[in-house]
């Protein structure tokens, strides 16, 4: 018996010292299917200069004019800033109920606001509604202040987010869209921001809010309207920005959902209002009257696991970093599309959560349709002494 012992404990002294052992990954590849066919030549969002429409859980192009033209996106740049604030929530660098000091600099901002008086107090969740519902620019300001110090350094951190996206025709001077020197993006780009910010579903909680109040019931109470008017005329739209300078006219980045569906339209540069809502209710009855989605996965859902020996969890999980879609036209025959899953092979340990561990493709033939992050959603670390001889004991007898 005493041998036996000393064996496993040698077992277990020469798996701390070898490297990792071999990661087994276990799943069931679905047979799904679909084929998007490329769109017929259109003539659509002919008011505006350029735009796009993209399918979001796919990021399928249905349509494009233009779409890399590079123009001022006046407050359609405040995507990018929520976007930074939703990540920081998420991270836990922020909360909703957080109260914020308004510096004389966000105070002192022009164009849409909400009024914010110098050293006021507001809560991050009223921020967020000034920003998503009014535009509010000095709200922006504030939270790009307390996120990173100054909007300066906040600026830093949304052109460095750009670069993440690998987007290449976009540059910001500011969290608000403010008319300024070399600030820039396309139709093309704020599609992909837009496409990220969903990610977030709690941000159309936001953006679909028609009216509301700050500071109810108090002398300072102030009504928000969006500006987004389409929200409460076109049936399934709950986002996300609009945008006007002189410069920019009639911007609008607009995502709407009908029938598990979820749609992403940007046009830039239309004469007025009614022509900017005009030609994105037009991009949007072509992307529902020609297309269907079928859904793969949900965001965050398991598809394979780890069966670790050396992690501190011995099962470990991998999940979806974003819903999964197939994209076909209407009437489509759905019966050639599998789902891939690609374990990286170098994965390591210790994992951080949300760490990045593998693909999910969607794939046709040899085709690669859509391809998915597959992340890990908790910290994962090296089992201890007790747990690795504990496993040792029990595979050994």
């Amino acid at each position: 018996m005493l041998k036996r012992i000393s064996i496993m404990i040698l077992i277990v002294i020469s798996m701390m010292v070898i490297g990792q052992g071999n990661v087994f990954a276990h799943h069931e590849e679905n047979h799904v299917s679909s084929e998007v066919s490329e769109s017929e030549s259109l003539d659509l969002a002919t008011n505006s200069k350029s735009a796009i429409l993209i399918e979001r859980d796919t990021g399928n192009i249905l349509y494009d004019k233009n779409s890399n033209e590079e123009l001022p996106p006046a407050s359609m740049t405040k995507i990018m800033t929520m976007l930074l604030i939703m990540e920081a929530i998420e991270k836990g660098e922020l909360s909703l109920d957080e109260q914020v000091r308004v510096s004389e600099n966000a105070a002192s901002m022009g164009g849409s606001q909400i009024f914010l008086e110098a050293g006021e107090e507001m809560s991050v969740d009223d921020l967020l509604k000034g920003i998503a519902i009014a535009s509010g620019n000095d709200a922006s300001v504030a939270m790009a202040e307390r996120i990173a110090g100054s909007e300066q350094v906040f600026v830093e951190m949304m052109n460095e987010k750009v670069e993440e996206l690998g987007l290449k025709s976009t540059n910001f001077q500011n969290s608000t869209g403010l008319p300024a020197e070399n600030h820039y993006s396309t139709a093309h780009d704020m599609a992909i921001m837009a496409k990220e910010l969903l990610k977030y579903e709690d941000i159309t909680h936001y953006t679909s809010i028609y009216e509301d109040y700050l500071r109810k019931d108090t002398e300072d109470e102030f009504w928000l309207v969006n500006t987004n008017k389409l929200v409460r005329f076109y049936e399934g739209v709950d986002g996300l920005k609009t945008g006007y300078t002189n410069e920019a006219k009639y911007c609008l980045t607009a995502t709407a959902e009908k029938n598990g569906m979820r749609t992403i339209a940007v046009v830039m540069g239309a004469e007025s209002t009614k022509d900017r809502n005009s030609d994105v209710s037009q991009l949007l009855d072509y992307a529902y009257a020609k297309f269907e989605t079928k859904p793969l996965y949900e965001k965050n859902q398991a598809v394979t696991s780890f069966e670790w020996l050396k992690a501190n969890k011995q099962k470990v999980d991998v999940v979806t970093n974003d819903s999964v879609s197939i994209l076909y036209p209407k009437g489509t025959n759905l019966d050639e599309i599998d789902t891939k899953i690609k374990i990286n092979q170098d994965v390591e340990l210790p994992l951080e959560k949300g760490t990045m561990v593998g693909k999910l493709q969607v794939v046709e033939g040899e085709d690669i349709i859509s391809e998915t992050d597959l992340i890990v959603l908790e910290d994962i670390k090296h089992a201890n002494v007790l747990q690795l001889f504990k496993r040792t004991f029990q595979s050994f007898f």
